[in-house]
């Protein structure tokens, strides 16, 4: 049963090691972020599944413990996603490396955490199943879904302006800021790669883990700095 999510960006830049001399420029977001995980530890999950955009076709699931860092980004800082002992076999993608980042500086302990890693690919009505496996059962659920929103939003954006980016991002807003599940099931997958989004595939997901669970929304914070929309959100 899902009983509260909170919506991130996944931006590495969000980590003020790797953003180094822009790190200012995005503090506001950051207290965003910290906002809505303080939303998810106040709703006492019994668990909480954190949901990343992955580029590879088949979707993976990273228990508690496994590892991340930023070196691939020109930064020595490993991050784990909640304690125990590491998982050895696999490394975060950076999606997820930035939810632990996000969870480590809250201090996260509120419930056991596990992460999982969501193709970009992923039709929507996959993703719309895959959620409501995740909120099958009668434990308190909580979701910490990252993903971006259109990456086309300036000429100077990663890819480039698209008339039609702003337009998408707003749509997407108002469904995170109302808990619109029928709106974001109904994103269009196509228009949404065009766009290149990272969020939409996490996103369905969580629109399928909320049917029926009559949650309200409230988006904390919109911008789209470097060209690229990022939304903060809580559903509770």
């Amino acid at each position: 049963m899902l009983v509260a999510a909170a919506v991130c960006p996944c931006p590495p830049l969000l980590v003020p090691e790797v953003a180094a001399g822009a790190a200012p420029e995005l503090d506001p977001l950051r207290a965003a972020c910290r906002d809505a995980v303080a939303v998810l530890a106040a709703a006492r999950p019994d668990r909480l599944v954190v949901l990343g955009p992955v580029a590879q076709d088949a979707e993976d699931r990273y228990p508690q413990g496994t590892a991340g860092s930023f070196r691939g980004f020109g930064v020595e800082l490993a991050v784990r996603l909640g304690e125990g002992e590491p998982e050895r076999s696999r490394e975060l993608p950076p999606s997820l490396a930035v939810a632990a980042w996000l969870l480590e500086g809250a201090r996260w302990a509120a419930a056991p955490v596990e992460g999982l890693g969501v193709p970009e690919s992923l039709a929507a009505a996959d993703c719309a199943r895959r959620g409501r496996e995740l909120a099958t059962g009668a434990d308190r659920l909580a979701l910490l879904v990252m993903g971006d929103g259109s990456a086309c939003r300036t000429l100077k954006a990663p890819g480039y302006l698209d008339e039609r980016a702003t337009a998408f991002d707003a749509a997407v807003a108002r469904a995170l800021g109302t808990a619109d599940t029928a709106a974001l099931a109904g994103l269009d997958a196509g228009l949404a790669g065009e766009l290149r989004v990272a969020g939409r595939a996490p996103w369905q997901v969580l629109a399928g883990a909320a049917e029926g669970a009559a949650l309200t929304g409230g988006l904390l914070h919109e911008e789209a700095p470097y060209g690229v929309g990022y939304f903060t959100a809580v559903w509770t």
